[in-house]
């Protein structure tokens, strides 16, 4: 189980709150923990990067939903800080902005982040598929994974905007009969940047970024479903400009499994049984998502019954506990039969014990047949 605390607790908000209070919320904590607010306290420190973390979590709308179904164990690399993955800078340069002001930390604390001023843009995401056997899932896995992603060029070199003075932005005093009122846009030259590019190699986009084959590791945790989506931070492509790459969405797919349908978190298989077997009982082997098992089938089991083998299904990624495989037992009714085999059937239908009781709601085998078939 995880210590993290809970996100809408670090930031006093609730699962019902709008974006706007969520970024409110942030804000306020933001400028309280401010390292330049409270130099040397490594606590307010600690609470800044946690009060990003948890808004880097809840302003997302697929980390929040995640984050929602699953908890902090759907957030283990998927897009959360796991375990306080980014820097200070990476804090300043992903969520600087939310103040509506370019230079709001360097005007409000005297100090300015990511050189000059200038506003880096984060790089956009990369989506990929990963199809996974029903054991990877169970057991969570680590793949290897290749892609390609833009990264900065080697010998590219960027210079502050001139046009903007590094900050991106253009502001504009305009006078009316109210006052002067200022608007800011992004710089139509360098395109909310900041800096442009002086020197780039042939091969590198006006932004100095060029392709590169790129291969990472991914941790998949146990537990998890198809259509679940996983990110890790920083392995998409990069921002224009030399800004901090995006990340890598992993879509889970599952590979089909030849015998086990999934359920939740259980695991369901058909068993079909002859007469004899469900009658007299039986010991038959089934498989299993890790291999086969043994089971005993009493004497007398009715069609539709259902076993269950305890644990043998997928963990809760919340921890809550593993899920079972349930086995349902059905009756072969065989469709061809030679003249002794229809003889000794019939001499069966004569007898007491193979006539259905119709006071007993589980009837006989013969009245099974008739709802099943």
């Amino acid at each position: 189980m995880s210590n993290k605390r809970d996100y809408y607790d670090i930031l006093g908000v609730t699962r019902n709150s709008s974006a706007e209070e969520i970024k409110k919320a942030y804000r306020k904590l933001a400028i309280k923990f401010h390292p330049d607010k409270n130099p040397g306290d490594k606590e307010a420190e600690e609470n800044f990067k946690e009060a990003a973390e948890a808004y880097d979590v809840l302003s997302n709308p697929e980390k929040k939903q995640r984050y929602d179904q699953f908890g902090h164990a759907g957030m283990s690399n998927s897009g959360g800080y796991s375990g306080g993955g980014f820097s200070m800078d990476d804090i300043f340069s992903q969520f600087g902005d939310i103040f509506g002001d370019n230079d709001f930390f360097g005007s409000f604390f005297g100090g300015s982040r990511g050189g000059g001023g200038s506003r880096y843009q984060v790089g956009s995401n990369i989506r990929i598929k990963l199809k996974l056997t029903m054991a990877e899932m169970r057991n969570g896995v680590e793949k290897k994974v290749k892609f390609r992603r833009m990264v900065l060029a080697k010998g590219v070199e960027f210079a502050d905007c001139r046009a903007c003075g590094g900050s991106g932005a253009m502001r504009k005093i305009t006078n009316t009969f109210l006052g002067q009122m200022a608007t800011t846009t992004t710089c139509n030259v360098c395109g909310g940047m900041g800096k442009v590019v002086t020197n780039k190699p042939r091969e590198a986009n006006e932004y100095g970024l060029v392709p590169e084959e790129f291969e990472t590791s991914i941790k998949i945790p146990g537990g998890v479903a198809e259509g679940m989506q996983l990110s890790v931070n920083g392995k998409g492509n990069y921002g224009p400009g030399g800004g901090p790459a995006g990340d890598l969405v992993v879509l889970i797919e599952a590979i089909e499994h030849e015998d086990l349908v999934r359920d939740g978190n259980n695991v369901v298989y058909q068993l079909w049984l002859s007469f004899p077997e469900v009658a007299l009982g039986a010991q038959v082997e089934v498989p299993t998502i890790e291999g086969r098992a043994k089971i005993k089938i009493d004497h007398g089991t009715q069609p539709g019954k259902v076993l269950r083998l305890k644990g043998k299904g997928f963990p809760d990624l919340n921890g809550y506990g593993t899920g079972d495989q349930l086995i349902v037992v059905n009756v072969y009714v065989p469709t061809k039969l030679n003249s002794e085999e229809k003889e000794t059937l019939l001499k069966l239908q004569d007898s007491k014990h193979f006539k259905p009781d119709q006071k007993n709601s589980e009837g006989g085998f013969f009245d099974k047949m008739k709802d099943l078939f």
